[in-house]
């Protein structure tokens, strides 16, 4: 997107969220929202490609008690660049129960790193959908330097764009996380070659993938049933990789807006079994974003 470009303007979230039938264990995490601070205490960078709905950190804060989450991992995007101040002040004002994911640049310094790492960052995202992101290369260099930290490589991508995606993401310095379940193509179905490589991913140890924002790449209204195949897909093939995330507050969404509660629900339809499903939504999630474990 080119600077004459105006940003689009986000439609919010559905705030009245429906308490949902499904009961989530305790320590619960939502492993992928977007939270928006003050725009004056936190300016907006000029090439941002979207103006956000006017919600705060305590609407998110409120959907997770509806909804009977305990924990969530804030996803930087765009919006600041690479400037992670909010999230940054968002998890010490919330340090047992919120961790975040940077955007950063190939001229970080050490210190910063250190600085994010300290503060409850775990990982940077790479964002390639948009095109805005950083390349691969220079996204593999940072992995390098950022292993001794603990963090992982989270990668918003189309897999069917990346056929190989096994291979290219499997040999970098870090583990990987891939958004959405991979923006899955429901018209090639699962066994399209970019999803059976995200699934080898999976499989080798080196990747994870998050049950997120079916409504990216569903053709049908909610609850976005061509879709179900490819969770049900992951969850089949490697339980012990998968986090879940609302993808709260569902920014860029064209379509019908979704209660939150319905998305709770539908971790019941991706994932029947309960002790998978306390994999996914806690112990997994502690193991990838050091949360305290339960």
């Amino acid at each position: 997107m080119n600077n004459t470009t105006e940003p689009a303007q986000c439609a919010g979230p559905q705030l009245d969220v429906r308490k949902p039938k499904l009961k989530l264990p305790p320590k619960a995490a939502d492993c992928h929202a977007h939270v928006f601070g003050p725009r004056d205490k936190y300016p907006w960078a000029a090439n941002r490609l979207y103006t956000p709905p006017p919600v705060t950190l305590d609407d998110y804060l409120a959907m997770h008690r509806a909804a009977g989450i305990d924990r969530g991992v804030l996803v930087q995007t765009g919006l600041y660049g690479n400037d992670n101040s909010f999230i940054v002040d968002a998890i010490k004002a919330h340090p047992k129960t919120l961790r975040g994911i940077a955007l950063i640049g190939e001229d970080i310094s050490d210190r910063e790193l250190r600085h994010l790492a300290e503060n409850g960052v775990r990982g940077f995202r790479v964002n390639r959908t948009a095109k805005t992101g950083l390349q691969f290369d220079v996204a593999r260099k940072l992995a390098e330097r950022v292993k001794a930290l603990g963090w992982h490589v989270q990668f918003l991508l189309d897999v069917e764009d990346h056929p190989d995606l096994d291979t290219m993401l499997g040999s970098f310095a870090t583990e990987v996380v891939i958004d959405h379940m991979g923006r899955p193509d429901t018209r090639a179905g699962v066994n399209a070659p970019g999803f059976q490589a995200l699934i080898r991913l999976l499989k080798s140890g080196r990747g994870w993938t998050k049950l997120s924002a079916p409504y990216r790449t569903s053709l049908q209204e909610p609850p976005y049933g061509d879709i179900t195949p490819f969770a049900h897909a992951l969850v089949e093939a490697a339980p012990d990789r998968l986090v879940w995330g609302s993808d709260w507050p569902h920014v860029l969404l064209e379509k019908t807006m979704p209660n939150d509660g319905d998305l709770v629900d539908q971790i019941a339809v991706w994932a029947p079994d309960e002790n998978v499903r306390k994999r996914i939504l806690v112990d997994n999630a502690e193991r990838l974003y050091g949360f305290e474990r339960a």
